[in-house]
């Protein structure tokens, strides 16, 4: 909503007599100072109106001034705003502590006295309302129809620039801080410090000026640091620091090509195209084949923030805050958006939708996330990942949830080899311990050979039990280590051949393969007499021939 707009329908409210507003917002003078604004604008608001404070510290104010600092406690407060007969707004600081359950006991005299005064402040000669200013919502049963709840959004753009031009201003003349900042690296800064609130950026642009008495567009990263903070105080999401690049993600062509496509389109630069922001891609397949890694490589081409959900995090045993828990972490990821939410096997978080005992938790936080995902205005990029898709419920599954719905299959032999360079290069930087080991095309066709079946984590690990083979006899690396580390792998195309099958079965025609088509021609035509493993050939082709996913090429 523009502010312009935002302000409108406040004083609308206010206009129309709703007795009592409740703003969630840790930005209480912001708050206050919006709604002396609004109160002597005639724009906005025909009757000019007095704005009066109150909280349990300083009783009640107005204009900075004591008007009655004796009535700190509630009901005397509630008492006081009874009695005044002009126009008024009056602004309850923190009064979410006399709504909820005190040492195991309601606050009901309290509730029932702004049950009394909500008919009082409707039949009033003059108009008068009440809003409550809270960092968090309480709102009892008793008052539900007499409160409306409207959001306070964080600062924008506009705001937040204004704060950095006013930092600059101030401290240009000083000879202490540097400032060399054209307009359009003013511009990424304060694009990088949404979802602050307004002390927030302000602490962050000041840490930036004197970690090194300058400040310029390297300070990027401080302000993202200084962001992630938001993110470590929910308690729920957990700010993941992806170091890596799409490059680093092996094979997978079908779906690096996808997501390359669509980097950059939540900027101002797509809306000429009409683009809306994608919503987000769900990433099924095998275990260990880089679905995890598909989600920090975005995060790290797309240069966003990548916010893990633990949904373990969601539940909790009081009644009614797993709910609560979950609109806390999406709030949170709209607030530092554009983001990208990343829920890591996904179909755990939703298990108990079959009806398992936990009293509906799971299906009312499905709704929420789901109307979320269909109605979510800010970009929030979500990347779900799932090893088991048939737990999912359909509701998640149609179209307008995600853009897109990738399969992720066993390794190809291309893939393999992929696989293979990347982390024989990795992992040999050091020549003293490479033994001379040349990462050629001969060696990687040889491994990739030898491990058909294997996944992504698989051939991962082979390389690193190899070292181990090394490193235990003080010796260089040997390819003889590799091979003797493969043989002696189980892989879980073996392990889990019936689950692969099942999941391939279901991708054939519900998911898109993440492989390149090339890719998955390639797989088809490999001579017949080649097995998936040497511990388990008389099942290999039914598994090598039943790859799943429509092969549509992006």
């Amino acid at each position: 909503m523009l502010k312009t707009d935002y302000k409108k329908y406040i004083s609308n409210l206010l206009k129309a007599r709703f007795p009592f507003l409740y703003m969630t917002t840790w930005e209480e003078d912001r708050a206050i100072c919006f709604i002396e604004d609004i109160a002597k604008d005639t724009e906005y608001i025909k009757t000019v109106r007095k704005v009066y404070t109150w909280s349990q510290t300083e009783g009640v104010l107005c204009d900075g001034q004591y008007v009655k600092k004796d009535a700190k406690n509630p009901l005397d407060a509630l008492e006081f705003i009874e009695k005044v007969e002009e126009p008024a707004i009056f602004i309850l600081k923190d009064f979410h502590v006399f709504l909820g359950v005190q040492n195991n006991k309601k606050s009901f005299d309290v509730i029932r006295k702004l049950r009394d005064l909500s008919y009082s402040l409707k039949g009033s000669m003059n108009p008068k309302n009440v809003i409550f200013i809270s960092p968090e919502l309480v709102l009892p049963t008793e008052l539900q129809k007499d409160i409306t709840i409207v959001d306070f959004e964080l600062p924008t753009v506009e705001d937040i620039t204004e704060i950095l031009d006013g930092m600059i201003e101030a401290n240009k003349d000083s000879g202490r801080i540097n400032i060399n900042l054209d307009e359009k690296e003013k511009s990424i800064l304060a694009k990088a410090a949404l979802g602050l609130t307004v002390q927030e950026a302000e602490n962050a642009f000041a840490r930036a000026m004197v970690e090194d008495g300058r400040l310029d567009i390297d300070d990027l990263e401080l302000i993202i640091d200084e962001k992630c903070q938001v993110i470590k105080k929910t308690g729920i999401l957990e700010f993941i620091k992806a170091d890596l690049n799409i490059n680093d993600v092996g094979g997978l062509e079908n779906l690096k090509r996808w997501i390359i496509k669509r980097n950059r389109s939540w900027m101002p630069e797509a809306k000429k195209y009409n683009l809306p922001a994608p919503k987000g891609v769900l990433i099924t397949g095998v275990p260990g084949c880089g679905k995890s890694l598909t989600a920090k490589a975005i995060s790290a081409m797309w240069k966003l923030p990548l916010l893990r959900l633990d949904m373990g995090k969601i539940f909790s045993g009081i009644v009614g805050s797993s709910e609560e828990n979950m609109r806390k972490a999406i709030k949170t990821a709209e607030a530092v958006s554009p983001s990208i939410l990343w829920i890591d096997e996904i179909e755990k978080g939703f298990s108990g939708l079959s009806g398992g005992g936990d009293s509906g938790v799971s299906s009312r936080l499905l709704g929420t996330f789901l109307t979320w995902m269909q109605e979510k205005e800010k970009p929030v990029f979500v990347v779900a990942t799932a090893n088991n898709i048939n737990s999912l419920p359909s509701e998640m599954l149609r179209k307008g949830r995600f853009d897109e719905i990738f399969f992720v299959d066993l390794p190809t032999k291309k893939e393999r080899k992929e696989i293979f360079k990347l982390h024989l290069n990795k992992k040999l930087k050091n020549t003293e311990v490479s033994g001379g080991i040349e990462v050629s095309e001969d060696l990687l066709d040889r491994l990739s050979d030898l491990t058909e079946g294997f996944v992504g984590a698989e051939i991962e690990q082979a390389v690193i039990g190899a070292l181990f083979e090394a490193f235990s006899e003080d010796r260089n690396l040997e390819i003889k280590d590799l091979e003797r580390v493969i043989k002696n792998t189980v892989p879980l195309s073996v392990t889990q051949r019936e689950q692969i099958l099942a999941i391939r079965k279901w991708a054939n025609v519900r998911a898109v393969a993440a492989t390149a088509l090339e890719d998955r021609n390639e797989y088809k035509n490999q001579d017949e007499d080649e097995k998936i493993s040497v511990k388990d050939e008389d099942n290999s082709d039914e598994i090598k021939k039943s790859r799943g996913g429509r092969t549509i090429d992006f």
